[in-house]
């Protein structure tokens, strides 16, 4: 789409926000960036953009942004805002940022989403194309921001790129030539006023744009999935944990396995590092993709086995007086804590808490009992947390993250973990849950 000489506002001065802003620069548009923060929280994007001499305004939206010819909104902004509600009432168009890079990328795009494991798997793809001689970005909610690299991908090449649910909520065109639906459990449910079925729709969405010509791979073992719900045009794969000889990939006696018309052993899960039946799946995820691609098993196999996971997910931190300490701060919601309690045989101390999303721990409660020794609940919700779990195991309430890892060293004993896997957000203690993670290994690094 040429945008020259087109206005563009752009709702959120942080990081895609940005990168949408200097694209459509770079393609002769005037955007215009807007957002509420203070100026002390996003001062270093408004340098950039001033860098640029790209217009903004900080503090607070202004009717300056009903001065164009669309809106690009970022992945934080609600969509049930007043400031999105109004320009629909304008008729304005909205797009996420991603459907907005989308339209100068030439390259091809490999979309990966899902509730859990998005970043791991988009991590991982790239780097196995890339260990392959595949020249793969990395980006979306993780990597580069889609619009930072968009123009710049050559018709040879890929964009691994990791997309929520509230990207897919203002695509109109965005047509990956590869669609990953990882799985769907309930999550971020306050901003799909709490219906479940608005949360899928969303997910849904990705495959929305594809034709015969692309590609969807999708978990068959979510068993929220709907795939009746789901554009049936592309060429459909599938992954699972226990169907075997399915079109796609699949686990068969501890090996993974990769079937169209003729099956394949590509790696035996004993010589992956990532552990855990979650992380099976999203191997399986990326092994269909290069199998498609034209990889070779063997180069594949190597490139998995190289690969050492993903920062604040199941990361361990330190051994320390035969203790294992893991972060896994990631784990926002209650089904990533579910396959990280079954990623261990030993006993674990459970540091569980935080802002919570609705959550409903009956989830995890079979799994606690039988490989929970202890839980530590911090955060706002440790109130929950503790009338909860209190007759399923031993269960203590602490106001700050470092209190339950120093209770959690004193209760430990050889052989078990001390692991971080919140179930929360981590907005009412610290900044993200990057944070958190950082502020745990920290905190275990002192020990």
């Amino acid at each position: 789409m040429d945008i020259a000489n087109k206005k563009i506002s752009i709702i959120g001065a942080v990081r895609s926000g940005v990168a949408a802003a200097k694209l459509a620069k770079r393609l002769g548009a005037f955007p215009f960036v807007s957002d509420q923060s203070d100026y002390e929280k996003i001062s270093d994007y408004l340098f950039q953009l001033e860098e640029q001499k790209i217009p903004y305004e900080y503090g607070n939206h202004t009717d300056k942004i009903f001065d164009c010819d669309f809106i690009i909104t970022s992945p934080g902004v609600p969509s049930d805002s007043k400031i999105l509600l109004e320009a629909r009432k304008r008729k304005i168009l909205i797009i996420s940022e991603i459907e907005f890079a989308s339209w100068y990328c030439k390259g091809k795009i490999i979309a990966i989403t899902g509730t859990n494991g998005k970043t791991t798997t988009t991590t991982l793809m790239a780097h196995v194309l890339n260990s392959c001689g595949v020249k793969t970005y990395l980006a979306g909610n993780i990597g580069f921001a889609f619009s930072e690299i968009a123009d710049k991908v050559l018709e040879t090449e890929f964009v691994a790129l990791e997309v929520s649910s509230f990207q897919l909520d203002f695509i109109n065109e965005f047509k990956p030539n590869f669609a990953m639906l990882l799985n769907i459990t309930p999550d971020h449910l306050d901003r799909y006023l709490n219906e479940y079925s608005f949360y899928k729709a969303a997910k849904y969405r990705i495959a929305e744009n594809q034709t015969e010509d692309d590609f969807f791979i999708v978990n068959k073992d979510s068993k929220d999935i709907e795939l009746i719900k789901i554009n049936t045009k592309p060429r459909w794969f599938y992954f699972s944990l226990q169907d075997e000889e399915l079109n796609g990939s699949y686990l068969c006696d501890g090996k993974i396995k990769f079937h169209r018309n003729t099956t394949s052993t590509i790696v035996d899960v004993k010589d992956l590092i990532l552990k855990g039946e979650h992380n099976y799946q999203n191997v399986m995820a990326v092994v269909i993709a290069a199998k498609l691609i034209g990889i070779e098993d063997e180069r594949i196999k190597i490139a998995l086995m190289n690969f050492k996971g993903v920062e604040h997910r199941l990361e361990s931190v330190r051994t320390l007086d035969g203790v294992e300490y893991i972060n896994d701060s990631k784990a926002t919601n209650v089904d990533s804590v579910w396959f990280a309690l079954r990623s261990f045989n030993q006993p674990i101390h459970l540091i569980l808490g935080g802002k919570d999303k609705g959550n409903d721990y009956n989830q995890i409660k079979d799994e606690v009992k039988q490989r929970v020794k202890r839980i530590y609940a911090i955060g706002s919700s440790k109130e929950k947390v503790k009338d909860f779990f209190e007759e399923v195991t031993e269960t203590e309430m602490f106001d700050s993250l470092e209190s339950a890892v120093k209770s959690a060293q004193r209760k430990a004993l050889e052989g078990e973990i001390v692991l971080l896997s919140p179930a929360c957000a981590s907005f009412d203690m610290f900044n993200n849950y990057e944070h958190r993670g950082e502020v745990f290994k920290k905190i275990v690094s002192s020990l």
